[in-house]
């Protein structure tokens, strides 16, 4: 996958060359630091990307958040795609994905014990915090590497192997939010989504066409899936996950609902368990609303399998918990599976060290 080349978009490369040109002169005005960028006192992650669509980001938060969550007193501040609210909101139980975003609320529902904020401007909501929280140890970034107003502490950048940066192009022509040779601003870049067998030789050949600093630090990550819950639990005992052998049964098929950027490897991992017998894939954080349930439920009934199931994103399985669906035998048949990214190649001790070296360093200096 590493040789895979993008098709740009032909009629869209004038524009891509006009993109280029803001981003150039917006890097440069942060670089001569005309534009100023705040650096905090308090440790601060940085976790991003250049490339529109998802790469990963909230699984690795996720795994970030549960490396450190035992020892240090944490705060995730994100802008809250697509929320319905402007002001900073720092995210409990009672806020819904209108006020936060569906990220954010998926974490806030996981991680209950870490405070997760959302603010359009990073600064501010950096500063809203350090107010509000006694005793915050750390915060990291969602999705803020062009967020240069905020110099962080430690800034990891990922990076699809699927979807190689090397060969791809600027918007709109391609899907780069800046240039391929700007990933020399992160301390770390994590090439994420690998393919679980993936050689010495792959990795080697990858990362040089990376071409990473001398100081920077490359991993590789995969996925890996849990067994399927619901959507909807038993609000009286513990969500009973379905084993993945009670889906090897004969007869069992399930309908696969997205809506994320690449729902490509989440597809090609229930097909290795079950034959996916209908799809349906909307937009990236897309927003349940009754027609298109009207829409899945009439699709799923026409599925003709003895036992079946609809399964879908961890991500999406937030937006539609919100959702008002009446029939209960319908809301039993919406099942999640939640994913966690596994560091590649002996990678995680090495990483889990760099992480204790940048809190320990940064707890001497502040």
């Amino acid at each position: 996958m590493a040789g895979l080349r993008h098709i740009p978009r032909p009629a869209f490369i004038p524009f891509s060359w006009l993109f280029g040109l803001v981003v150039l002169i917006r890097n440069w005005l942060f670089d001569r630091q005309i534009l100023k960028s705040v650096r905090f006192k308090i440790p601060v992650i940085s976790v991003g990307n250049i490339t529109v669509g998802g790469t990963g980001k909230t699984p690795h938060v996720e795994y970030l958040l549960q490396l450190l969550r035992d020892d240090l007193k944490l705060a995730v501040l994100s802008r809250g795609y697509k929320r319905k609210t402007r002001h900073f909101i720092l995210a409990s139980k009672k806020h819904s994905v209108s006020d936060v975003g569906d990220e954010p609320m998926q974490i806030k529902l996981k991680f209950p014990e870490v405070h997760v904020a959302v603010d359009r401007s990073r600064v501010k909501g950096i500063e809203t915090l350090i107010k509000r929280i006694r005793k915050l140890d750390a915060i990291i970034l969602d999705d803020a590497f062009q967020h240069r107003y905020v110099k962080p502490g430690l800034s990891i950048l990922l990076t699809d192997y699927n979807r190689p940066v090397f060969n791809d192009f600027l918007m709109p022509a391609g899907n780069l939010r800046e240039p391929c040779k700007n990933l020399k601003r992160a301390d770390i870049i994590i090439v994420t989504k690998c393919p679980a067998h993936l050689s010495p030789q792959q990795r080697a050949g990858f990362t040089a066409r990376l071409n990473p600093s001398p100081n920077q630090e490359v991993y590789f990550t995969k996925y890996t899936y849990g067994s399927p819950l619901p959507v909807f639990p038993d609000k009286h005992g513990k969500p009973k996950e379905i084993p993945y052998k009670q889906l090897h049964k004969s007869g069992t098929r399930v309908m696969l609902v997205t809506g994320i950027a690449n729902p490509g490897p989440f597809k090609r991992f229930i097909q290795e368990i079950v034959p996916v017998s209908e799809e349906i894939a909307f937009p990236d954080h897309h927003n349940y609303n009754r027609q298109d349930l009207l829409r899945i439920k009439s699709r799923f009934k026409n599925l003709a399998a003895r036992e079946k199931y609809i399964m879908v994103t961890e991500k999406d399985a937030v937006r539609i918990r919100e959702s008002f669906i009446a029939d209960t035998n319908f809301r039993k048949v919406f099942y999640y599976i939640p994913v966690e990214v596994k560091f590649m190649a002996k990678g995680e001790k090495p990483f889990i060290k760099r992480m204790n070296k940048f809190i320990k360093k940064s707890r001497i200096e502040n």
